[in-house]
């Protein structure tokens, strides 16, 4: 039965007689009738105050309309604030509602009984029971104003998952904690896909920089406290500068301390940027559109290394391809002992094999040439054939490395290790600039791992204070020379996907094994000696990964717009087209560089030409790195080509009223009681 609604009006023919059957008064439109069918609805479900022996009233007269017509007209008159008295006693016998009588009425004699004239009480009950209703109604439009949905969330999850509890698809959720033994499994696999990564930035720094096998084994150690593939671009442009190419002496140490000095500066840039809440009103500029060509352009800009390394060994290198791409495609399904154990170990199980073989290959003779030796530098060897196979044999061989041997056990790595830094403005200009392009790729970063563990994306306010801690953990990796800084890694990301296992507590178990096995200079020795063959065949999956992962942000855009697909397209061309130009003016130096470094020596032969000598190295630096002119041009576009918000990803990433969404959603990013009293100057570092 559908009930009506009517104005105070019905309160005096309510319960009058009729000649026929008469149409009930349909609701009125706008916000009093939904008040008057929402206190229509709350008076037929409450219960009854009345006492169950007492005698139900009879109707003086019969109705001269059908029953329910008049229970209808009755519960109109009610709902606009009318009152009833029961056996003469007014409302003495209990706050019973007119319309709850009415319904009792009805089931028990089969007919209504006509409305009787309001008492004062019983509308002073009437107009309480409205207020009541107003501050319902209120609080659910209020509430309905707060939960706005975006709709990105997969499989239509609703909002109340959003709690960082287990939710479908994860073992578990960010504040549970399944126990010591599988946090210390899964916090080894998180150890193991970092490691099996990062340990690869030095062994293309190091050499690069004429360091030896020792202190390459020593930097491996240093940068397992943290890293990442962000800043090996610039630091190649460091360390191709023209001043350091044709130093003899000390030549690893000068350029270390060097990066040291420029990691420091743009590290405290990034901190100030972080907690200084600039980073929320960058956040109105960066939007999907932006984050994903220039983290797409990270991976692309090592193009040139990738291959060209790799095939200088093809016996290994392929294979070592060709493995990971089966474990990580074709047996991802298969578990073993309910893990994905070939999706989860892919490159950990791929080294270990193919190594092996290598090791192999190099017992049984694979790679001894007669009259030839691999410990003779190829600028001493006066045979073409030997110059040519040495190559190979510093590519293939694994036991070219003698880290192993001369590395000790026990390493603690300390501050100004390599000496004190020193600072430029060439080089801090371009690492200032860098810490932008690393806060938008952590951004990237957040919001997929948000949706991953099926939390609400960080607001403004949280995404500024993790960037401040991205700064303050890159001033320590300058303090302590790893020779990059820190940021958000993709590895991480992606070992959650794979297992399924969202606690926050398996990654900090994780990153105590980074710094636990970074004391022990056996295992910097041991990943030092891998081959470089090998070494950049596992580089071409991870920053092929990158590429992909940084492309899947744009899944929180409309991908088929016309506007986003010019602006990547566009982008990713000219991030790539630019800096090849920059490689057309040789180096000003005798020093023959490997064709892998040509990209990263314009900063000191570029075509950029001011009075200013400084100046001229940082234009010319900066515009031949690839993800800088990624940031440069898609922020440009994305922020000046008209579009909508839901285009652009507008309402997921820099949404304001987020944070009243719900409160109880944002818990999970809440610091500790004892730290979170140090943001409260700051509005806008709030959760």
């Amino acid at each position: 039965m559908d009930v009506g609604t009517s104005s105070s009006k019905g309160l005096g023919n309510g319960g009058g007689g009729g000649d026929g059957p008469q149409k009930a008064r349909p609701p009125r439109p706008g916000r009093g009738g939904a008040r008057a069918v929402a206190a229509a609805d709350r008076a037929l479900h409450r219960p009854s105050e009345r006492d169950p022996d007492e005698p139900l009233p009879l109707p003086s007269s019969p109705p001269a309309r059908p029953p329910a017509l008049d229970l209808e007209k009755g519960l109109a008159g009610a709902g606009a604030g009318g009152g009833a008295s029961s056996s003469g006693r007014g409302c003495s016998g209990g706050r019973r509602s007119s319309r709850r009588r009415a319904e009792e009425a009805r089931d028990q004699t089969g007919v209504a009984p006509p409305p009787p004239a309001a008492a004062p009480r019983a509308m002073m009950e009437e107009e309480e029971e409205e207020e009541e209703v107003k501050k319902e109604l209120g609080k659910e439009e209020e509430d309905d104003e707060r939960r706005v949905e975006i709709g990105f969330f997969p499989d239509s999850q609703e909002a109340e998952n959003f709690s960082g509890c287990s939710s479908p698809g994860m073992r578990c959720g960010v504040t549970e904690n399944p126990g010591w033994v599988p946090l210390i499994l899964y916090g080894l696999q998180h150890y193991l896909s970092l490691a099996g990564s990062l340990v690869f930035i030095p062994l293309i720094m190091v050499p690069a920089m004429g360091g030896t096998d020792e202190e390459t084994a020593n930097v491996i150690s240093t940068m397992l406290l943290g890293s990442s593939f962000v800043y090996l671009a610039p630091a190649l442009v460091i360390i191709n500068s023209e001043e350091f190419r044709n130093l003899s002496e000390n030549k690893f140490k000068h350029i270390m301390r060097e990066l040291q000095g420029a990691i420091i500066v743009g590290s405290v840039f990034q901190t100030i940027l972080g907690y200084s809440g600039l980073m929320s009103l960058l956040l109105r500029l960066i939007n999907p559109v932006v984050v994903a060509p220039t983290v797409a352009a990270v991976g692309l800009a090592f193009f040139s290394y990738g291959f060209p390394q790799a095939g200088s060994c093809v016996e290994i290198s392929i294979p070592l391809i060709v493995l990971v791409l089966i474990f990580t495609l074709y047996l991802r399904r298969i578990s073993l002992f309910g893990h994905r154990i070939f999706l989860i170990y892919a490159v950990p199980l791929s080294i270990a094999i193919i190594w092996a073989y290598a090791f192999f290959l190099t017992a049984g003779g694979a790679y001894n040439y007669k009259g030839c030796s691999s410990n003779i530098p190829s600028s001493n060897i006066l045979l073409d054939s030997c110059r040519r196979r040495a190559d190979i044999m510093r590519h293939c061989r694994t036991d070219i490395s003698n880290a192993w041997r001369t590395a000790a056990w026990v390493r603690i790595p300390y501050p100004f290790q390599w000496g004190s830094p020193t600072f430029h403005f060439k080089t801090s200009m371009i690492m200032v600039v860098v810490s932008l392009v690393v806060s938008v790729d952590s951004i990237g970063s957040y919001h997929a791992t948000s949706l991953l563990v099926n939390l609400r994306p960080p607001t403004p306010g949280i995404v500024s204070r993790a960037i401040g801690f991205e700064g303050i953990s890159s001033i320590l990796a300058g303090l302590w020379g790893t020779g990059t800084g820190s940021t958000t890694l993709t590895e991480n990301i992606h070992t959650i996907d794979v297992t399924k296992m969202g606690s926050r507590k398996a990654l900090q178990i994780g990153a105590a094994f980074l710094i636990l096995f970074s004391f022990v200079g056996k295992i910097g020795a041991l990943l030092a000696s891998i081959p470089l063959a090998l070494a950049a065949s596992v580089l071409c999956f991870t920053w092929a990964l990158i590429v992909a992962l940084g492309l899947s942000t744009m899944r929180y855009t409309q991908t088929a717009s016309p506007r986003n697909m010019i602006i990547v397209g566009f982008t990713l061309f000219i991030s790539l087209s630019i800096p090849a130009y920059f490689q057309q003016y040789e180096p000003n130096s005798m020093l023959i560089l490997p064709s892998y470094l040509l990209p990263y020596s314009a900063a000191s032969s570029g075509p950029v030409s001011t009075s200013s000598n400084s100046l001229n190295y940082a234009l010319n630096g900066l515009l031949s790195i690839n993800m800088v002119l990624a940031l440069l041009v898609a922020f440009i576009l994305d922020n000046t080509v008209p579009g909508t918000k839901q285009e652009r990803g507008v309402y997921i990433w820099s949404d304001s009223r987020r944070p009243e969404v719900d409160p109880a959603s944002l818990k999970p990013y809440m610091l500790p009681e004892k730290i979170s009293c140090w943001f409260r100057w700051a509005k806008c570092l709030s959760s």
